[in-house]
């Protein structure tokens, strides 16, 4: 190991076999759409329940897949390695980044709303409300005069 990692991240092998439906998860990262600011790795996004990785139960999302086959994935763009993941054939050996389960570089799920968005959906619902009652106001001033 290399002194770039993260002390509370171990790397991990993990040899899948390849199911119907594929290896069972999606990736998101590389050089050319970082999903972490300053980090181009490749990440797992999300688990397919029932996928290969799914019943194997090792790879979790938010795990950095380092290689595949072998083949590292640094430096490479999003295509690149989905092209990697599509040919690695029916046994897929990976070295994955086990990343804490609470550390500050896991990314935040994509189902979960930051602060900001749920703050703009309030201040639209507020700016809302304000026409509304602005509006009702202009109609009961017309009326009575």
């Amino acid at each position: 190991m290399n002194g770039t990692m993260h002390c509370a991240s171990t790397a991990t092998e993990i040899i899948l076999k390849r199911g119907p439906a594929g290896l069972g998860f999606n990736i998101v990262g590389g050089v050319d759409q970082q999903h972490i600011l300053n980090d181009s790795g490749i990440y797992v996004a999300k688990i397919k329940e029932n996928g290969a990785a799914a019943l194997d139960g090792r790879l979790q999302e938010g795990d950095k897949i380092l290689e595949i086959n072998g083949h590292k994935l640094e430096g490479l763009s999003h295509g690149a390695a989905v092209d990697l993941f599509r040919t690695a054939g029916e046994d897929v050996q990976l070295l994955v980044l086990k990343m804490p389960i609470n550390g500050p570089s896991r990314p935040r799920p994509d189902a979960e709303p930051s602060s900001y968005t749920i703050g703009m959906w309030g201040l639209a619902a507020v700016a809302v409300a304000v026409a509304f009652v602005f509006v009702r106001y202009q109609y009961h001033l017309r009326r009575r005069f």
